[in-house]
């Protein structure tokens, strides 16, 4: 089992400060992140979610991957 970190921002900042989860393996955070994207494009918003993305750390902050919602959207930013 690890721990990773989402966090979602955009250009212009933090959008959603970091939510630490518990995965069993990098396809369970993947799986976690694309469900996270779909919930936040779910919500009604006025945010323009193509300029967005959600940043997967480890325990320790170092970069695991990155999605950008525009990956979700399936339109280029």
């Amino acid at each position: 089992m690890a721990q990773i970190s989402l966090s979602c921002s955009n250009s212009r900042g933090m959008l959603l400060d970091r939510q630490t989860i518990q995965v069993e393996d990098l396809l369970e955070a993947c799986d976690y992140a694309t469900a996270m994207v779909r919930s936040l494009l779910a919500t009604a918003s006025l945010e323009d979610w193509r300029r967005c993305r959600l940043d997967v750390c480890d325990d320790l902050g170092v970069e695991i991957f990155v999605m950008p919602f525009s990956s979700i959207l399936g339109k280029p930013h």
